[in-house]
C-alpha cells in the first residue's frame, strides 16, 4: 500500500477518541486526516481510542487517512503498531522520532508508509537519516520548542534554523514535509501569516488542529493567480538553455520550478 503525500497542503489532526470530531473531519476538506492516539488522548482512553481509530479508517474517507501511534518509549507503542498493521489506514504517523531505526521497525510490522515527526533536538540532528527511511517529515513545533527549552511567548523565530533543517533533509531525500501546528484557534490572521511563512521556508503543507484552519491553509500553500500566470508565460516562452525573460535571465532550473508550481 502506498499513498502519495506530495501535493498535500493540509494534514488535520484529531483525537481518535472523539467520534464527533471524526465525523466532522470527513466534511472538513483537508488533504490528509490523522487520527491521533498520542497527545490528544488521555491514558485512560488509549485502548478505546485505538479501537475507534481502526473502525474509523475501515469506513470511506474522501482523503488519505493516517493513525498517529504513541511513541516508541511509551507503554502503548507496540500494541498501537500491531493494531495499525491490521487496519485500513493509508499511512502511519510516528511521534518523537530520533532515528531511522524506529521508522524501519514500524514499516516492517505494518507494511505501510511512515510519516516521521521530528520534534526533538536529536531528531533534528538526525533528520537526514530519518528522511531517507520515512515517507514524509512532520515538524512537531510544540514538542521541539519544549525540548529546546525556549521560553514561553513567540517561539517561532527561534525555531527557524531547526525547521529549515527539516526542510533541507526532506528535500535531499526527495520527501514531502509539513510545518507544525498553530495553537491559537481564534487567531485567524496569525494562522494565515504562519502558514504563508511555512510556504516561504519550503514546506509542502501544514498540520492543523481544527477544521476551521483548512481553508486558510489551502489558500496559503496554493500559488497565487499572479504566480500561476507568470509560470504559464515562462513555460510557454522557454526555448532551452539560458535566455532573457521579462527582464531576468532564466534557464532550465526556472522552467522546472514553473512546471512544478503549475502542477500544484
Amino acid at each position: 500500500m502506498s499513498v502519495n503525500l506530495f501535493g498535500r497542503r493540509s494534514a488535520l489532526f484529531l483525537p481518535a477518541s472523539n467520534s464527533r470530531a471524526i465525523a466532522k473531519a470527513r466534511e472538513a476538506g483537508a488533504d490528509l486526516v490523522i487520527l491521533d492516539l498520542e497527545d490528544a488522548v488521555k491514558p485512560a482512553d488509549k485502548d478505546s481510542a485505538r479501537a475507534a481509530a481502526v473502525v474509523a479508517v475501515a469506513e470511506a474517507w474522501p482523503c488519505p487517512v493516517a493513525i498517529r501511534v504513541n511513541g516508541f518509549a511509551s507503554d502503548w507503542h507496540g500494541v498501537d503498531v500491531e493494531a495499525v498493521a491490521g487496519s485500513a489506514c493509508d499511512f502511519v504517523v510516528v511521534p518523537r522520532v530520533d532515528g531511522a531505526a524506529v521508522i524501519e521497525e514500524v514499516l516492517t510490522v505494518t507494511g505501510k508508509p511512515v510519516a516521521a515527526m521530528v520534534e526533538t533536538a536529536l531528531g533534528v540532528q538526525r533528520a537526514a537519516d530519518i528522511a531517507e527511511a520515512a515517507a514524509a517529515l512532520i515538524a512537531g513545533t510544540n514538542d521541539l520548542a519544549n525540548d529546546l527549552r525556549l521560553p514561553e511567548g513567540e517561539r517561532r523565530p527561534a525555531l527557524q534554523t531547526a525547521l529549515q533543517m527539516v526542510v533541507l533533509a526532506a528535500r535531499a531525500a526527495g520527501k514531502p514535509c509539513f510545518d507544525g501546528v498553530y495553537n491559537r484557534l481564534e487567531d485567524a490572521d496569525g494562522f494565515a501569516a504562519e502558514a504563508a511563512e511555512g510556504r516561504r521556508w519550503g514546506f509542502d503543507g501544514k498540520t492543523l488542529i481544527h477544521p476551521n484552519q483548512v481553508a486558510a491553509c489551502h489558500a496559503a500553500f496554493a500559488p497565487s493567480a499572479n504566480e500561476v500566470a507568470r509560470a504559464e508565460r515562462l513555460v510557454a516562452a522557454a526555448q532551452g538553455g539560458a535566455q532573457r525573460f521579462e527582464g531576468e535571465m532564466i534557464e532550465r532550473m526556472h522552467v522546472e520550478a514553473a512546471e512544478r508550481l503549475l502542477g500544484r
